[in-house]
């Protein structure tokens, strides 16, 4: 950003985080320049579209379409051109311009800018990282940070006139623009990718990796063929199923013997979890006395009894570690009985045609539950051991190059959101001059 022209004259603004700003630039308090509105009103009763934070996508001021919300009751009422700005943990930039009139979350505040701001110049400032960080200096709450317009109407704002807040909106559009296009596209190269590493996965461990072995049919619609000498059999005759720790996260500790909970299964260690690699919470080491059975060995599987989405049951990690690793809460642990591969299976369990079994079976609205019924009763299909083997290895070693070209698009997708970032917060702050570049 360095190559971007800078304004010739410039003076202090008598604020730490804005520093110098250009000298014709005016600074005001938020409350004389923008509003807080506060206008309730019954979300049930009304026919406005409502809004939640999870509809805003952090830092880009976009909407996310494919989550659908329904109020509770009580919501803010907002108009077009107002800004709303979750003070529910600021730190996620969830900021958006309305386009039209509706009810938002009252986790959201109501800015309304006046004759001297141009809404998206608002938009754009209260998205600049410098922004985000004070707001977030001034939350309270430990568990759930809030940001109040008592502590946000004291900020002071910089702003050029609204013919040089339009150039400097314009630049942004543009500029935003075609890095989010960037973005767009590395998105849909991991998007390929991951479909490549699904399809290769599903392949190996239905039909395995000799193209010339004979095939027999598997008497499983949904499965079909698979090779003529493997064994078809359900996961209760080569599994034993237990329950993870009925704990909570008030048990949780930094140090003890490290413990694997539904939350991270999800989020975090999908497919292995090893506590040399991965940061754990843990539990007080009394629990391997206490609580033997819900005790982690290498090869081991914890699976997530709880998930959001359908999309999500089945969810699982294997602990591919010798250190003893405790099954948290929500957790459902199954230990191999039969001599089998441990990753061969993580791989099988990873498959589509496996996970659509416990799909087919859960039930719920909000929270879809899974039950050690429908694991112990979900089928598999299984090589020989030393076939196991071989396919891990070929597995490993493909995913291994997927996984080295993922890491490095997340690295250019990280790259860009940062530059993005950055070149709001310095241009809404003044800090290059960006009228003569559009």
């Amino acid at each position: 950003m360095s190559d971007l022209p800078k304004y010739t004259h410039y003076k202090e603004s008598g604020v730490e985080w804005l520093g110098k700003i250009p000298d014709h630039w005016m600074i005001r308090r938020l409350k004389y320049v923008i509003q807080n509105i506060s206008d309730k009103v019954n979300a049930k009763e009304s026919e406005l579209k409502y809004l939640g934070l999870e509809n805003i996508e952090s830092f880009t001021g976009k909407l996310v379409y494919s989550v659908e919300l329904e109020s509770e009751g009580v919501a803010h009422k907002f108009q077009k051109n107002d800004v709303l700005f979750g003070k529910l943990r600021p730190y996620l930039a969830k900021v958006y311009l309305a386009d039209k009139i509706g009810l938002s979350s009252t986790e959201a505040l109501i800015f309304r800018a006046s004759e001297q701001i141009l809404p998206k110049f608002l938009l754009y400032y209260c998205l600049s990282q410098d922004f985000i960080n004070e707001v977030n200096g001034t939350t309270f709450g430990s568990k759930m940070p809030r940001a109040s317009w008592d502590s946000i109407s004291s900020f002071k704002m910089c702003f050029p006139k609204k013919e040089e807040q339009k150039a400097i909106v314009s630049f942004l559009d543009k500029k935003i623009a075609q890095i989010d296009t960037l973005i767009s596209k590395q998105e849909m190269l991991l998007e390929k990718l991951a479909e490549q590493r699904i399809a290769l996965i599903s392949h190996a461990v239905t039909k395995g990796i000799n193209p010339d072995v004979e095939m027999k049919e598997s008497g499983v619609e949904w499965l079909g063929k698979i090779p003529d000498h493997w064994q078809l059999i359900k996961n209760k005759f080569i599994l034993n199923f237990l329950k993870g720790l009925t704990i909570t996260k008030e048990n949780l500790v930094d140090e003890g013997i490290p413990c694997v909970n539904y939350g991270e299964i999800h989020s975090k260690f999908g497919f292995e979890v090893d506590p040399n690699k991965h940061d754990l919470k843990c539990v007080p080491e009394i629990y391997l006395e206490n609580f033997p059975n819900a005790v982690l060995k290498k090869g081991d599987f914890i699976f997530a009894d709880t998930s959001e989405d359908i999309k999500g049951s089945g969810n699982f990690t294997y602990l591919n570690s010798e250190i003893p690793t405790f099954a948290g809460y929500h957790t459902i642990i199954a230990k191999i009985n039969k001599v089998n591969y441990p990753r061969y299976l993580a791989y099988l369990f990873d498959c589509g045609n496996y996970r659509n079994q416990i799909r087919a079976q859960v039930k719920g609205i909000k929270v879809f539950s899974v039950t050690q019924f429908m694991l112990k009763n979900c089928i598999i299909w299984l090589p020989p051991l030393e076939e196991q083997k071989v396919i891990v290895s070929f597995l490993d070693k493909k995913i291994d190059r997927i996984k080295s070209t993922e890491l490095s698009l997340y690295e250019c997708i990280t790259k860009l959101k940062e530059y993005r970032s950055a070149l709001i917060t310095q241009a809404v702050t003044g800090k290059i001059d960006v009228r003569n570049l559009n």
